[in-house]
């Protein structure tokens, strides 16, 4: 059978659909806000939702998400109120969640415990930007049904695109582009040449992510990978517009992708 999120991309492609993926910062600007967020997206249409952890020292996250993290800070949010909110919603979010964070809250909540409290919040996949392919079996041992979900970029050589394709779970991250979310996205020459290498060689759906602003741009991924991440544009118009301007957003992209 696999996972939820494996079950979620075989029935999408059985249809010949892609799927949106929209990410939002927990605790951004409350956590009952994310819960209110997290249901919109869920009703607009989203096929699975990543939630990021915020953190003060954030590696791959560009302006408008890391105001997002020190927004979400400053209201107290972390892991532990994190996943208790995942928790008391899993009853109601039909969709498959993916927690995006860093290695340093997970090593300090501790591996087992974290691993325990992850699948009782019913996450269904996990991604961590600075833990690479190489270093992540210990994590990996200790999560039992919970995808950990491993990142690739266009500097990635072929043999390590297979590797990573082959050790990831649920889906592979495909990162368009070399910086940090939220930049301009360029499909340049390496992203494409990675991505038909991976169409062609990796037993994992791919999911591109980093640079995806709107509705074209969502569309232009869609016709090159299984499914289109959308964070900072969200996280952007949520925070100046409200649930109310992002709504009609929301379905432009679900109708692109």
């Amino acid at each position: 059978m696999g996972s939820r999120i494996t079950r979620v991309f075989r029935a999408l492609r059985a249809r010949g659909r892609k799927a949106f993926i929209p990410y939002v910062m927990a605790g951004d600007p409350s956590l009952e806000r994310t819960r209110q967020l997290l249901g919109l997206l869920q009703a607009s249409g989203a096929d699975l939702l990543e939630l990021g952890v915020p953190f003060t020292d954030p590696l791959a996250d560009g302006p408008a998400i890391q105001a997002a993290a020190q927004r979400a800070l400053r209201a107290g949010a972390n892991l532990t109120k994190v996943l208790s909110l995942l928790r008391s919603m899993r009853a109601e979010l039909e969709v498959p969640v993916v927690l995006m964070t860093y290695y340093n809250p997970v090593f300090r909540y501790g591996l087992e415990r974290f691993a325990q409290d992850a699948l009782r919040a019913g996450l269904d996949g996990l991604i961590v930007p600075d833990l690479p392919m190489e270093e992540c079996g210990e994590l990996r041992r200790h999560l039992r049904g919970v995808d950990l979900v491993l990142l690739a970029a266009p500097t990635s050589p072929p043999e390590r695109l297979r590797r990573l394709a082959r050790l990831s779970q649920g889906f592979l991250y495909y990162v368009s582009i070399t910086g940090i979310t939220g930049a301009k996205l360029r499909i340049e020459p390496a992203a494409r040449r990675g991505l038909e290498f991976l169409r062609k060689n990796s037993p994992r759906p791919v999911a591109v992510g980093f640079g995806v602003w709107s509705p074209r741009e969502a569309s232009l991924v869609a016709s090159l990978a299984d499914g289109v991440i959308v964070g900072s544009a969200i996280v952007r118009k949520a925070h100046e517009e409200g649930l109310k301007g992002l709504r009609p957003f929301l379905r432009s992209l679900r109708e692109a992708i």
